[in-house]
């Protein structure tokens, strides 16, 4: 493999389709293992897409040579302040778009990092033994839908065709 920080990047979204791929077959499997290997699936997906936000974000800060060139986290490289001594329009889009919670990047980088959250049990609703028919439940409380395919291979075309647009406006003439 070169070692050109593109090479990163389009490895790790194209794993991401790897991983996409085994997740549709694990969904139509039969097979007993069949729930663990979707959650593997989808977490890996993740994971690759992740990967590549962060080789994408490699490739902007080695190509305007940031001092935060080989941040360990896609997240050290969004922030304000990585910005604010040189205008990088790359790197502002990518900013815009994880600080807005509605936008496919920041839905999945909040994905990503509830990856390592601890699992947490269900609030069932509360019962009173002297009022069987009144239940009490939190409002606030709402289950988080799983992760569609269909919603990450969104993102992951999403991730490619701004890398093939950053890409363009990044070569040099």
């Amino acid at each position: 493999m070169a070692h050109e920080l593109y090479t990163r990047t389009n490895q790790k979204i194209y794993f991401a389709g790897l991983a996409l791929d085994a997740l549709g077959k694990a969904e139509d499997s039969r097979a007993m293992n069949a729930q663990a290997l979707i959650q593997a699936e989808r977490e890996s997906a993740l994971f690759h897409l992740y990967g590549a936000l962060l080789g994408l974000c490699h490739e902007i800060a080695g190509f305007y040579r940031l001092p935060q060139a080989n941040a360990p986290r896609a997240e050290m490289l969004l922030t304000e302040d990585a910005v604010n001594s040189i205008a990088i329009p790359e790197l502002a889009e990518l900013i815009e778009l994880a600080q807005h919670s509605e936008t496919w990047l920041a839905q999945m980088l909040a994905a990503y990092n509830a990856l390592f959250q601890p699992p947490r049990a269900p609030k069932k609703p509360k019962g009173d033994v002297t009022q069987p028919m009144i239940i009490a439940i939190s409002v606030g409380d709402e289950s988080v839908p799983e992760l569609t395919r269909a919603e990450m291979e969104s993102w992951r075309q999403q991730l490619k065709g701004l890398t093939v647009r950053f890409r363009e406006g990044l070569s040099e003439c």
